[in-house]
């Protein structure tokens, strides 16, 4: 903003009294004419020639602001031929009352008065006091308020035209994965990211290649899944890193963790195009060769073609050919001699190893889908294990065995290669009391892989509270594993998280001073961690792209408070404070009604600016006839929870692009974790409803991964909720087994899934199993189609980032406002409460 001078003055004729502003608000100058009678015994008395200099002298080369300018100018004027002076031309002048009129129009007055009430503006915590006014100083303080407010208006209104098409930078503030790509400020953790690399470079130069832990320790936003985002980048080419969520059934923590390494396996890594599984088995594949005492001409051709790059064997021989044919029957067979030659081929570890290489053989997506199946221990269609040359595993195959041998695999090809990097985050769920039991297993399985894979480097991303937990939980011999090394995040400066915001806002073009006024940077900067500064940021930014008010703060509120309690403050003060609070809350709770119908129904926002003048006129209130088409609870929701109901349907709106835009990747499913995620979107909803959970037995026969919920206020409605996402003879054998089941328990509703991305069923056996249960008046098989499975992954989504503190609310405002937006979900309404059933 350009430099400018705020003045008021007194009197008709000449000057009786002067008051300047400076363009931070402070007092420059105050005087009083020295003859005027009215000023008799001040301390501040002046000459009229002595105040006309002053006057002259602060506001050359700035613009001059006054109101009703015209009415000053002339005193001054008259003030100058009184003195004997001459009038200086050239004044940069500006008009308040005039401002008004263009940003403000149909106000019914436009006097300081009228003004500083409708737009509640204060001058040391109060409001404007009629018997004050008339004072220079009184008046040029609320001259300057309003100044700033009608700039602010008017730079809203430009910059909301130049903001209306551009995404909000601040609206993705966490890291979901490290291979997404955000902004990255490397000043910022950058000694302890040289430390992850170093310890990363001992494993590899150890003789023994141990592996190593570390923790990583910082409070929620801090920045720790950043840091390995960071990682990633920089090492992804080199180096393979496998991310790992929170488990969430005790019975397969070993083969959870194995599925999500395997899923970040066939991540593609940026800049060469391979998947990441594709990058280790070629590197690996040439230090094979380069290792071989008796190279044959088949070895020593591979070797010239590929030169310094693993990479070209993909590239050796043309799709289709008999020559690509006999160039992978080749790595296949010299892969094995070298893992006989090194490790025997007992137990599972040579069909994994060519479940790999028939993985990297295959460019066409069917076949690396059905091999990228097999390698996750699911039984094929007999023609699907022919197409891609592979044997079915074995129906007693245990997946907990089966998993530590397949990580540990992976692990000794990397000794051909770098060590591996293997992230455990968003844990804090595991820290639940109703978790116990999955606690005390992940332990176990963390201190297997120390044991069984080497070559890694071990995270675990910890608040400090779970680490001091963990502490106290798991025996000695965990802790020493995994605690190696300690990484304490500690919070970045306000100089490091303004350059973080300038970094975001780079993106869209936008100078991050123009977007935001000195005292919202500080508001801004004002909260921590990282995340929480990102998170005001966008509220800001929707605020002046959209019109959108401002969510409270509880810290800029707390502040506030604090600032609004001097002595002197009256009764009615204090209740106008509490008015203007309430008035502020109906209005916010107003906006947001719209902006929600604007994203659910097409209806388009309305600005800021114009639902103030219109509350301000007293126009009424802000209708829009497409709130008869809002649901009344969300719509209750939205009075009653303004801020927490945005952003909820902000994050769901997020996230459910986040899930369409990966539905057609390549996906792992597993039973396992579907029930897993049953079983925490149903402890959750156990908060607004008690019901009980159980499972069904069938003697000694296995049955498809499900649960049984009895629900109602004397459980009078039982439903078991299960999924098969197996195919073959164990699709047909399960679910033979869960129609005796629906047989048997005819009191019971049974309801089976199936992702709609999973192999259609073709057997004959199993289509008429199928058709057993959906002609059984009490069962219901299902395919969990794309709308369905993207609610399901929203639900969970949205409790386990409440439960990693990702997401900043409280579990049951979150839950009140999502079973409303998501009312026509299945789960939704299998464990909403009774009263609201018969609605």
């Amino acid at each position: 903003m350009k430099e400018f001078i705020v003045v008021d003055t007194e009197g008709s004729d000449a000057i009786s009294e002067i008051a300047i502003i400076d363009r931070d608000g402070r007092l420059l100058y105050e005087a009083f004419e020295q003859n005027h009678p009215d000023h008799a015994g001040r301390l501040k008395k002046r000459s009229l020639a002595e105040m006309l200099q002053t006057f002259f002298r602060l506001a050359e080369k700035k613009q001059v602001i006054f109101h009703h300018a015209n009415h000053d100018v002339q005193v001054l004027r008259r003030s100058c031929r009184q003195a004997g002076m001459p009038w200086k031309r050239g004044l940069q002048i500006d008009c308040t009352y005039e401002l008004a009129h263009r940003y403000l129009p149909g106000f019914a007055s436009y006097s300081l008065e009228y003004l500083s009430k409708k737009l509640n503006l204060k001058v040391n915590q109060k409001y404007f006091n009629p018997q004050q006014a008339h004072s220079a100083r009184y008046d040029a303080e609320f001259t300057y308020q309003l100044y700033c407010k009608l700039m602010e208006l008017k730079s809203s209104a430009s910059l909301r035209d130049v903001l209306k098409d551009k995404p909000n930078p601040f609206s993705s503030s966490k890291v979901d994965n490290p291979f997404q790509d955000h902004p990255d400020l490397k000043q910022i953790y950058q000694d302890e990211f040289e430390l992850l690399k170093a310890t990363i470079d001992d494993i590899r130069d150890d003789r023994n290649h141990q592996s190593q832990g570390v923790v990583i320790i910082g409070e929620p936003g801090t920045g720790k899944t950043h840091l390995i985002m960071r990682l990633a980048k920089e090492l992804l080419q080199v180096n393979r890193l496998l991310f790992i969520g929170q488990p969430n059934n005790a019975d397969t923590v070993l083969y959870h963790i194995y599925t999500r390494i395997l899923k970040s396996f066939v991540e593609t890594v940026p800049g060469n195009g391979f998947t990441q599984l594709e990058n280790l088995l070629a590197h690996s594949f040439v230090r094979i060769l380069q290792a071989t005492s008796q190279q044959n001409n088949n070895d020593e051709t591979i070797l010239s073609r590929i030169g310094n790059n693993p990479l070209a064997l993909y590239s050796l021989a043309r799709e289709g050919t008999d020559l690509k044919r006999k160039l992978w029957q080749h790595i296949e067979r010299r892969t094995n001699e070298w893992w006989m030659s090194q490790y025997g081929l007992s137990g599972y570890s040579a069909q994994i190893i060519k479940g790999i290489i028939k993985f990297c053989s295959y460019t066409e997506p069917r076949r690396k889908e059905l091999a990228t199946r097999w390698l996750v221990a699911n039984e094929l269609e007999p023609e699907d294990a022919e197409l891609i040359g592979l044997e079915n595993w074995s129906a007693d195959l245990s997946k907990e065995d089966f998993s530590l041998e397949a990580i540990s695999v992976f692990s000794k090809l990397s000794l051909l290669d770098e060590p591996l990097i293997i992230v455990f985050d968003q844990l804090e769920g595991l820290g639940l009391e109703s978790n116990r039991s999955l606690l005390e297993r992940f332990g176990e399985a963390v201190k297997e892989i120390f044991t069984y894979v080497p070559n890694s480097l071990i995270i675990l991303n910890l608040f400090p509270d779970r680490w001091q937990q963990f502490q106290t939980f798991f025996d000695g011999s965990v802790i020493d594993r995994i605690s190696q090394h300690k990484i304490f995040l500690q919070q970045p400066t306000h100089e490091q998280i303004e350059e973080i915001l300038r970094l975001k806002v780079r993106a869209i073009g936008i100078d991050l001073n123009r977007l935001f006024m000195p005292e919202e940077l500080g508001q801004i900067l004002s909260h921590r961690p990282i995340r929480s500064a990102l998170n005001r940021a966008a509220d800001y930014y929707r605020y002046k792209s959209r019109g959108i008010p401002l969510p409270a703060s509880n810290q800029e509120s707390s502040a506030t408070d604090q600032a609004m309690q001097p002595a002197a403050q009256t009764t009615v003060e204090q209740r106008l404070d509490r008015l203007e609070q309430e008035f502020r809350k109906f209005h916010q709770a107003m906006q947001t009604i719209a902006t929600a119908l604007g994203s659910i129904y097409g209806t388009p926002t309305i600005p800021d600016s114009q639902v103030a003048i219109s509350f301000l006129n007293g126009a009424g209130d802000c209708h829009d006839s497409d709130t008869d088409f809002l649901n009344p609870a969300l719509a209750e929701s939205l009075i009653v929870h303004p801020d927490a109901t945005r952003q909820v349907l902000d994050y769901l709106k997020q996230q459910r692009q986040a899930l369409i835009q990966d539905y057609d990747k390549l996906q792992i499913i597993t039973d396992s974790d579907d029930i897993g995620k049953l079983m925490t979107i149903a402890e959750a909803f156990q908060s607004i409803q008690p019901f009980e959970m159980d499972c069904l037995r069938l003697g000694k026969k296995k049955l498809p991964e499900h649960r049984l919920f009895r629900i109602g206020s004397a459980r009078s409605r039982e439903i078991a909720i299960g999924f098969l996402q197996v195919e073959g003879s164990s699709f047909t054998s399960l679910l033979k087994n869960f129609n005796e089941l629906v047989v048997t328990h005819k009191e019971t509703n049974f309801l089976l899934y199936r992702d709609g991305r999973q192999p259609r069923i073709k057997g004959k056996v199993g289509l008429e199993e199928i058709e057993k249960l959906n002609n059984a008046p009490n069962g219901d098989y299902r395919l969990m189609e794309e709308t369905d499975r993207i609610d399901f992954e929203l639900l969970y989504r949205l409790i386990v980032d409440i439960q990693n503190r990702d997401l900043e609310l409280d579990l049951l405002t979150a839950l009140e406002v999502v079973t409303t937006e998501l009312r026509e979900n299945w789960l939704v309404q299998l464990f909403q409460p009774d009263s609201l059933l018969s609605q």
